[in-house]
């Protein structure tokens, strides 16, 4: 017979059948989103953040305006398919899926968009040092540092427009005139906001932009007072005088955590503190977040509540929570303030302020629908806020403690209440210890991505300090303020001081133990995108159906134990080199401080705990006056590494030989076109279009900050024609190319 439409030539019969009813699933696809959705009920609000937040995420990722908008014409175009569907149809749930997702992305990413146009400054075009005339904008006192950080929007020499830039002052050059307000003139070393050292390392540049930062710095010489401020009231000079006054009060490391919780100024608290306090899982204790602004409010709402019922006459006329409710408002408000009002600060009293209104109201104060509210209007006001730590560890955080306290299984462990009482706070005290392990759990993905590290034993640690901070120290420092109107306040900073040497006993002991931090390299935006994904399916369904979210965390985890280290890392400016995999140490180009950013960036984006130690001091390198040279052996092949780290010049048929015995060679300046190596040449021409590298050997996958970086206003690539970096002659003493040492 011969063939016809319906049974094409040398297709059998069955394969046909195969492909119409793969043909009649897909097209049927949205009838079972439909079912699906109309078999496990949701709220709506949470996912209409998560799309919100998704929107501004995509306007990070995505390179440039022309992909900005068509995917916010891609979404107002899902929105307008999703009204093609009849709202009185068999397919409301999928149609309010549609037309609600799109529209949340799209607002997203236009919301981000706008205030970036807005309020984005771009930094300056290369270091300088120049004039700066301004008035001070804010001013923060550094004691650990031994430094005053001053915020001035001033008028820069060879700038036509005044800039907004943030310099450091020693201490010893400090004047109680420099205070807000006052019109200064200063000489200082300016440099524009870094852009990321490494791939996956902290994007000060990105920060900067949305704080309108034009430039950073050191201040040079003394500071002249050009106008001293007027007089009158200053918030900020309010809150150093409470912080000195505690840090009077209570000396040691117990009075600067004082202060801190206090008025917000962790400017005082040393180094080793807080370090410790980071890897026991305790740091976020130091700032003013959540757990402050819910600890006070909650302080001044049931002390409220519980002096006005002591009032029949109050009792039996006012509703005492919508006025407990209103006092704790206000004085939630004003610890914000005296706090400094920081962005977290804000984040977290909008949360509370939701949750009194609840309260008042007589609703349910811990629901993820109020959580969401909350969410929208901080990303309304601060979308830049989605793509940092802060935000994303403070609402994950609260959204583990919701989803796990209203799920099955946790209502059902707690609702035993025909046993003892000793029964019951046992019940209570695992409930306790599992919440903050569902915490610890949810926020390591985010620690590994934003810090490459993450606790171990931070779920046993806060289960201890949180009460103990929230319950016994901040109410303490309330009552020593108190009693400090009449003179009587020693007996109180006494027991805050116990309280908070308790704190710190425990901070160093957590970060002692043997496995205390685990560090990791750099994870992907994909992983960490399985990671967040699987963490809200978990959350915001429920049922057994949440149970899926598995999946993708259980893809992220097999992702990131696949992660390999990379076996070198290159600063953006060519200056510092890691070499990973030659022992548990991290191989540096350069010595570096102990204390400085360079070091903890190298060691944290290589995910090692061990120390830095310099090229020249091991014993597989050979180094000159201008080169070191070292050979890897990586998946079995040899890799011989060229890096410069002298200011000497060399001559061009020595550099053009040790180039051509070389895989990859590194410089901080330009190399001639004669340098060949016979796989990459990473010097400053190919890294100030690149930044920072890290090159995995094995694979030949070789990463960079600009391809995360795409047309942001942030990140500036310098034009071709840069000035050459000025060479200091010839070396003066002739030193031939180091070879490197053959590998045993």
């Amino acid at each position: 017979m011969p063939p016809t439409l319906a049974q094409p030539l040398g297709e059998p019969a069955s394969r046909r059948t195969r492909l119409w009813d793969k043909l009649a699933a897909l097209s049927s696809m949205h009838r079972t989103i439909e079912a699906f959705l109309g078999a496990h009920p949701f709220e709506r609000g949470p996912w209409l953040a998560v799309g919100f937040a998704l929107g501004i995420a995509c306007w990070a990722v995505l390179p440039g305006p022309w992909q900005w908008a068509g995917f916010i014409a891609l979404c107002g175009a899902a929105a307008m398919g999703g009204l093609m569907i009849a709202g009185d149809g068999d397919l409301g749930y999928l149609r309010a899926a549609v037309i609600g997702m799109a529209l949340m992305l799209g607002a997203g990413c236009t919301t981000i968009w706008i205030k970036s146009a807005m309020v984005g400054q771009p930094g300056i075009a290369r270091p300088e040092v120049a004039m700066v005339q301004g008035r001070v904008l804010d001013r923060q006192v550094e004691g650990a540092r031994d430094r005053v950080r001053l915020l001035v929007r001033a008028q820069v020499e060879g700038h036509g427009e005044t800039l907004l830039v943030r310099l450091n002052l020693p201490d010893t050059g400090d004047s109680p005139a420099l205070v807000e307000g006052a019109e200064v003139r200063m000489r200082a070393r300016l440099m524009p906001p870094a852009p990321p050292m490494l791939p996956g390392s902290y994007d000060f540049a990105r920060a900067a932009w949305f704080q309108g930062l034009a430039a950073t710095g050191n201040v040079v010489g003394p500071v002249t007072i050009v106008a001293p401020a007027e007089e009158g009231w200053s918030l900020r000079q309010w809150q150093q005088r409470l912080a000195d006054h505690v840090r009077a009060q209570l000396s040691g490391s117990p009075g600067t955590i004082a202060a801190a919780f206090a008025s917000g100024d962790r400017g005082a608290i040393a180094e080793s503190d807080e370090e410790a306090m980071r890897d026991a899982g305790l740091t976020h204790l130091l700032s003013i977040s959540g757990l402050h602004v819910s600890a006070v409010i909650a302080g001044a709402y049931l002390l409220t509540i519980r002096l006005l019922a002591l009032f029949p006459f109050i009792a039996l006329r006012v509703r005492l929570p919508l006025l407990a409710a209103g006092v704790g408002a206000s004085v939630g408000l004003f610890y914000t303030l005296l706090t400094g009002a920081e962005v977290p600060t804000v984040r977290s009293v909008a949360g509370s302020l939701l949750v009194l209104a609840a309260l008042a109201l007589g609703r349910d104060p811990l629901s993820l629908r109020l959580l969401a509210t909350a969410a929208i209007i901080v990303m309304l006001l601060w979308p830049e806020a989605v793509l940092g730590p802060s935000f994303q560890m403070s609402f994950a955080s609260v959204i583990a403690i919701v989803a796990f306290s209203t799920s099955a299984p946790a209502k059902a462990f707690l609702s035993h209440s025909h046993e003892g009482r000793l029964t019951r706070l046992g019940r209570h005290i695992a409930m306790l210890l599992l919440t903050g392990l569902v915490i610890e759990l949810a926020l390591m993905p985010i620690s590994l991505f934003h810090f490459h590290r993450a606790g171990i034993y931070g779920a046993a640690a806060n289960v201890v300090a949180i009460p103990l901070t929230t319950v016994l120290t901040m109410p303490l420092i309330a009552l020593a303020l108190a009693l400090d109107l009449f003179g009587l306040g020693a007996p109180a900073w006494w027991a805050v001081g116990k309280s908070l040497e308790l704190l710190l006993w425990l901070a160093h002991l957590v970060a002692g133990q043997p496995g205390a931090v685990t560090m990791m390299p750099g994870m992907s935006g994909g992983t960490f995108a399985l990671f967040v994904g699987g963490l809200l399916w978990l959350a915001l369904w429920s049922g057994r159906v949440r149970l899926w979210g598995f999946a993708p965390i259980g893809l992220g985890m097999a992702a990131l134990l696949l992660t390999r280290t990379p076996d070198v890392l290159i600063s953006g400016d060519g200056h510092h080199v890691g070499i990973t995999g030659e022992g548990p140490d991290l191989l540096v180009l350069r010595a570096v401080r102990e204390e400085s950013y360079t070091r903890t960036a190298l060691l944290e984006n290589a995910g090692m705990t061990g120390d830095a130690v310099a090229l020249e001091d091991w014993k597989g390198a050979r180094c000159n006056l201008d080169f070191c040279a070292i050979a890897l052996i990586r998946g079995g092949r040899r890799f011989d590494l060229l890096m410069a780290r002298g200011k000497y010049l060399v001559p061009i048929p020595v550099l053009a030989a040790a180039c051509a015995r070389a895989d990859i060679v590194v410089a901080d300046r330009r190399l001639p076109a004669a340098c060949k190596p016979r796989l990459l040449k990473a010097d400053r021409a190919l890294l100030a279009q690149t930044g920072g590298l890290a090159i995995d050997l094995v694979s030949g996958r070789v990463r960079s900050v600009a391809e995360t970086q795409g047309e942001h206003g942030w990140f500036r690539r310098p034009p071709p024609n840069q000035p050459r970096r000025k060479w200091q002659g010839p070396a003066p003493v002739a030193t031939g190319m180091p070879d490197p040492k053959p590998v045993q």
